[in-house]
């Protein structure tokens, strides 16, 4: 039997190396071989016990080191909760199967997804326009374009999707598009993108709208709206309040952050703007809205000791994100003894065989005198049937590896999260 036809999936199947938000091509496969192990189970159960459970902390911590799968959790968190349908699939139908025997987090989950919510999911350093996050505002200004986004209005020009939004508000906004087009001969999807250049057209437009001439106040509209543009965590949280209650009640908006520890690392300013963030959502919302986010380290060492000058706004950003989910080394063996290295059961005899002939000469082999780390080695048959045709020690002396590589800078920049 050749090596390659003892796994039961394909073992050249494509597999996205990191997880990434904003990539759906995958995303079927993506929650299909997603792997519940134990650990995730229990912090899940902690988390959606929070999430049915509103009593402050609308936060949510996940953290890990490379390759624990944070991402992924995330991801499989942002469409489980709205229950998005991939290929005609329910991600609930998928996820349930994982659970197992455990009926109490299945009922959970049903009880989560039960709940109407939108989800909101990317990755905080992609979507951030500013060049420098000395900007007090860099978080609030990424969390205002997305959500524009996902309102439909151009979320990259912030007036602009402020001129949208009133306009919808008061019932014009289909109207003015509709005359954009006739005067400009293209759709305003493409024309605001020139906002600037478009001026004339887009003023012409809105007096179309408002029933009035150019003279007479339509001139110079973006221009205006551009010169008195300004962002505020209230304006926001009053925005998504307001989102929330046009959609019914009981509804709720979920914003899913990847690497929000890398962008916020060391910068009490940026730490400062999430946590006030949290907190308005959590104050105007009451509960309706959510923030997950992901980090490659335990928060305190994200943020820095609770101690001295900003022990307050410490103890404040604790406070909103009281539920962890920390992932561990113990969880990337297990997915991919899962995921990776899950045998027929034709090959199970063959094995057995290897390991009844090698078995006393494994510790002669994989053991390691003298060494100040201690490397695990096989613990009996079944476990070594799930890690062949690799030894138990070479995933964490991998992990190890990256982990040391990037604490000598061996990875810059948004290398340090793939």
């Amino acid at each position: 039997m050749k090596l390659q036809e003892i796994f039961q999936k394909d073992i050249n199947r494509p597999i996205e190396g990191v997880i990434k938000a904003d990539d759906q091509k995958y995303l079927h496969d993506e929650v299909e071989e997603y792997v519940l192990t134990n650990e995730v189970a229990q912090n899940l159960e902690s988390m959606l016990e929070s999430y049915n459970n509103f009593r402050g902390g609308n936060g949510v911590w996940i953290s890990g080191f490379f390759g624990s799968g944070k991402s992924h959790l995330l991801k499989m968190l942002a469409f489980l909760l709205e229950n998005r349908s991939i290929d005609g699939e329910h991600v609930l139908d998928m996820f349930l199967p994982k659970c197992e025997d455990n009926e109490m987090l299945k009922a959970d989950l049903k009880k989560a997804v039960g709940v109407p919510s939108r989800s909101v999911l990317f990755n905080i350093d992609q979507k951030a326009d500013v060049i420098t996050k000395k900007d007090i505002d860099a978080v609030l200004l990424v969390f205002m374009k997305v959500f524009d986004e996902m309102c439909g209005y151009y979320g990259k020009q912030g007036y602009t999707a402020k001129f949208e939004r009133d306009l919808d508000n008061r019932g014009e906004y289909q109207k003015f598009k509709d005359n954009y087009r006739e005067i400009a001969g293209k759709k305003w999807e493409e024309g605001r993108e020139e906002a600037l250049l478009e001026a004339d057209n887009i003023a012409a437009a809105y007096a179309g709208v408002r029933g009035m001439d150019d003279e007479k106040g339509s001139a110079d509209i973006i221009n205006k709206y551009r010169e008195e543009y300004r962002v505020s965590i209230e304006d926001f949280a009053d925005q998504v309040k307001r989102y929330i209650d046009s959609k019914g009640e009981g509804f709720r908006i979920n914003f899913f952050v990847d690497e929000v520890g890398q962008y916020v690392a060391g910068n009490v300013k940026l730490m400062t703007n999430l946590q006030t963030i949290a907190e308005s959502l959590a104050t105007k919302c009451g509960g309706r809205a959510w923030l997950f986010v992901t980090a490659q380290q335990e928060m305190e060492s994200v943020l820095g000791e609770g101690s001295g000058a900003h022990g307050d706004d410490f103890s404040k950003i604790i406070d909103r994100f009281k539920t962890r989910i920390s992932l561990t080394s113990r969880d990337v063996e297990e997915v991919i003894q899962k995921r990776l290295l899950a045998k027929k059961k034709s090959s199970m005899e063959a094995l057995s065989e290897i390991y009844s002939e090698q078995e006393n000469n494994f510790k002669t082999l994989f053991g390691f005198s003298g060494s100040s780390r201690k490397y695990r080695n096989f613990q009996g048959l079944d476990h070594f049937t799930s890690c062949y045709p690799f030894i138990p020690y070479q995933f964490t002396l991998f992990q190890t590896a990256i982990q040391n590589l990037s604490a000598q800078n061996a990875f810059q920049g948004k290398h340090q999260s793939v």
